[in-house]
């Protein structure tokens, strides 16, 4: 027997990585460098499945359904990304975390609720930010995304308390963001 470093336990590690770039490229237009991308997150899964890493497994599926959720909607394919994104953060919501990994660089649901929000339904993206914070609360991009949609679907009363807790959450920061201007205008417009 020899004493070879398996590689096996770093798969989900290279998914996160081609994970990051083929929802960049879909959300920037590449769609040719997305789909490479989802290739690889589908090659990363069936090694863990070889390997019989169920858990892993579980966690790069989501991330492929969602991945190519967006690919889809890169294609103009709005009905099948939102059928697919909405089971990737359904079956988020059905795992568990394990203790000593990462969390997932962004939540499905939120990523659920941020493309609502571009197809235009403010309403419902609303109410997928909402369960979210259920379970990843106090995200920029959650609070932001709920504030966003609230104010889309003309709940200002929403629509304050988002921007007010995405203010409280940066208040120590050294960055103006854009999204914390936009928060402060729609605060000082009462």
């Amino acid at each position: 027997a020899t004493n070879r470093l398996s590689l096996e336990p770093f798969l989900w590690a290279e998914a996160v990585t081609h994970f990051a770039r083929a929802m960049g490229s879909a959300r920037s237009g590449d769609v040719a460098r997305s789909r490479k991308d989802i290739e690889k997150l589908e090659s990363l899964q069936d090694a863990l499945v070889k390997a019989k890493d169920s858990y892993w497994v579980k966690q790069v599926d989501i991330q492929r359904r969602v991945a190519s959720a967006w690919y889809l909607r890169a294609e103009n394919k709005n009905d099948e990304a939102l059928e697919l994104m909405k089971s990737a953060a359904d079956l988020e919501d059905s795992t568990d975390k394990h203790p000593v990994t990462p969390a997932p660089i962004q939540p499905a649901r939120e990523l659920l609720g941020e493309m609502l929000l571009e197809l235009g339904n403010p309403s419902q993206a609303l109410k997928e930010f909402e369960v979210s914070h259920r379970v990843e609360p106090n995200r920029f991009r959650g609070l932001y995304g709920a504030a966003k949609a609230a104010q889309k679907s003309g709940d200002r009363e929403k629509a304050h308390l988002y921007y007010a807790k995405l203010i409280s959450l940066c208040e120590r920061a050294d960055a103006d963001r854009p999204e914390l201007k936009e928060a402060k205008t729609f605060l000082a417009d009462k």
